[in-house]
């Protein structure tokens, strides 16, 4: 199932987000900064990307619940999705 722009627009500016957090880890890695610090982007960078992942997983429910189409993914499918994430 192929979401539209409007429904992935949210997740990829997460997404963006999540990218800059993992760069500033890095930086402050090589610069041998304060591990509490990095420890403190880490956390923000993960968040960003599970909050991403489940924006996702979400809108494609709801598309698929609400669809007609023998081909879009039962409740089986989306309940091994949703665990995936666990």
């Amino acid at each position: 199932m192929k979401l539209t722009e409007a429904e992935i627009k949210p997740s990829i500016s997460r997404l963006k987000r999540a990218r800059g957090q993992l760069d500033a880890v890095i930086r402050m890695m090589e610069e041998g900064r304060d591990c509490e610090e990095i420890v403190t982007q880490l956390s923000a960078a993960d968040k960003a990307v599970s909050r991403a992942s489940y924006q996702v997983l979400v809108t494609m429910m709801k598309r698929c619940l609400a669809s007609d189409d023998p081909d879009a993914p039962n409740v089986a499918d989306m309940e091994k999705m949703f665990l995936s994430f666990a």
